[in-house]
């Protein structure tokens, strides 16, 4: 009978970094819902305290891509308080797993990213905001319990969006 070898806890803890890193990349890659608008809208929709930050994306998009980092290091400032980021991919449904995960992947994004796969886009544009024509990248800020929100329709730096977040959310 084969015995399992006791480990010493440095090859533990070493086993425990490795795992801790490829988890989350694991799930990331996995769990990318792909979704009409009728159910992409749930995800910032509701009536509630939170603050929603959602941003109209596509890998293909350099200005788009460029900001992604900005997004990340906003969920991580606001990771306890009622703020969420949502990151929308306006990619090709084609590209949804495969690509989209190893984009994700290799760019190190955290914050949660959802599939928009609805070809109306002249029914559901206008619903994100009357003004957008459909160009991204794309940031749409939203306090509904409130009746708060905030648009654009181009590439947003650090302190714009800041800014924007500032106007809408009531800390």
């Amino acid at each position: 009978m084969k015995q399992c070898k006791i480990r010493t806890a440095r090859e533990l803890k070493c086993l425990f970094v490795v795992f801790s890193l490829v988890w989350p990349a694991f799930l990331q890659a996995q769990n990318i819902p792909s979704l009409d608008f009728n159910h992409a809208r749930k995800y910032w929709e509701a009536n509630n305290d939170t603050t929603y930050v959602v941003n109209f994306w596509a890998t293909w998009c350099g200005p788009c891509v460029k900001e992604l980092p900005l997004f990340d290091a906003l969920a991580d400032k606001y990771r306890n308080k009622p703020v969420k980021v949502l990151l929308v991919s306006l990619d090709m449904k084609s590209q949804v797993p495969d690509k989209l995960s190893a984009f994700l992947e290799k760019k190190k994004i955290r914050s949660e990213v959802i599939h928009l796969d609805d070809r109306d886009a002249n029914r559901w544009i206008p619903m994100v905001d009357e003004a957008w024509t459909g160009a991204i990248p794309a940031t749409l800020i939203l306090q509904n319990k409130r009746g708060k929100k905030y648009f654009v329709e181009s590439e947003i730096d650090e302190k714009k969006l800041q800014d924007a977040l500032n106007q809408i959310y009531d800390e």
